[in-house]
């Protein structure tokens, strides 16, 4: 991955079906400064039966009962998968889908996208995760409702084609939308990172900004953040998703976020290294000193500013005879 954190919109299925909006979507982003815009590739009859039912928020967020019916709406045809990559392009971001079935991963590969990102349902998928190494595309990886076996385990199956692990990014994140705050644990992402040694990132569902600026600060490589329009629309993603002013803020405070990590040198930066004399403090007498007198706790004073002797050298100088006159408060 790059040094930078990596920060996905994922627009996903909040166009609606439509192309028109699909591009709206992707004008918005650009405008936020993400890395790149992820829709959703799949075909409804490759993904699941018709009687699948709803997940509990699908139904406060669309009509009707069948997520068959819900979902074959929101399919992407082959070509406004070119046409979407080529106005993202335009736009100087990289275009993103994640596949949902075997068909869409060659889809995806076949137009040229740059890495594969793995929603959490298909994290114990083992032919599909097979199938998806097998393109020797970097993979994005999400986590949700996963126990760390499970994660073990579709790393071994990943691996075990011959991926390099080095490409391979974990994302944590919470499979509720929107997911409450108490459920995020934010920190079993650094676990991830520790037991795993993988990159890690986050995918984040919750309200708000706060999370994924959080999940930036504590080292999170990847960010992926769902966005429309406008929340009110009708559609599964969009009550859990930021609208354009938010992404925008959201990105701005990364950014910030990034170049506040720093490299993790404890060092005196630039900007500070001019208020050291008027901040600092230094040896200075605290009355009148004759030379050969020698430097005591009640004739040694610390004050500023900071451009003598460190007065981290006091014992130093405690014992030892005056080298000249001094007056009081003069530097030593």
């Amino acid at each position: 991955m790059s040094p930078s954190i990596f920060i996905i919109a994922e627009a996903g299925v909040n166009h609606n079906g439509s192309i028109d909006l699909a591009r709206k979507l992707i004008d918005k982003a650009a405008l936020a400064g993400v890395d790149a815009v992820k829709f959703q590739s799949f075909k409804a009859s490759k993904l699941l039966t018709r009687d699948t039912p709803k997940a509990a928020y699908q139904k406060k967020t669309s009509k009707g009962n069948s997520q068959f019916e819900m979902i074959q709406k929101l399919e992407l045809s082959y070509e406004a998968h070119i046409v979407l990559r080529d106005y993202t392009l335009e736009k100087d971001l990289e275009f993103m889908s994640t596949p949902f079935d075997h068909d869409s991963i060659d889809l995806l590969s076949d137009i040229g996208v740059k890495r594969f990102k793995v929603g959490s349902g298909d994290l114990t998928n083992v032919p599909f995760l097979r199938h998806l190494a097998s393109k020797k595309l970097p993979i994005i990886l999400s986590t949700g409702m996963a126990e760390m076996n499970e994660i073990r385990h579709a790393l071994k199956v990943i691996e075990t084609t011959g991926f390099p692990k080095k490409d391979l990014t974990i994302l944590h994140a919470t499979t509720e939308y929107p997911a409450p705050f108490a459920e995020v644990n934010l920190m079993a992402m650094l676990s991830m990172k520790r037991d795993l040694k993988v990159h890690i990132g986050y995918s984040d569902h919750t309200p708000g900004i706060e999370i994924p600026i959080a999940a930036a600060a504590l080292g999170a490589k990847v960010i992926e953040k769902h966005f429309t329009l406008d929340r009110n629309m009708e559609g599964p993603d969009h009550k859990a998703s930021l609208e354009p002013e938010e992404l925008r803020q959201m990105v701005l405070a990364i950014r910030n976020i990034e170049k506040a990590l720093g490299t993790g040198k404890k060092e005196p930066s630039p900007s500070e290294i001019k208020n050291i004399p008027a901040a600092r403090k230094s040896l200075v007498a605290a009355i009148a000193i004759r030379k050969g007198e020698l430097f005591t706790s009640d004739n040694l004073s610390v004050k500023r500013p900071g451009s003598g002797i460190s007065p981290l050298r006091w014992d130093e100088f405690i014992g030892k005879p005056a080298p000249k006159n001094y007056e009081k408060d003069e530097l030593i």
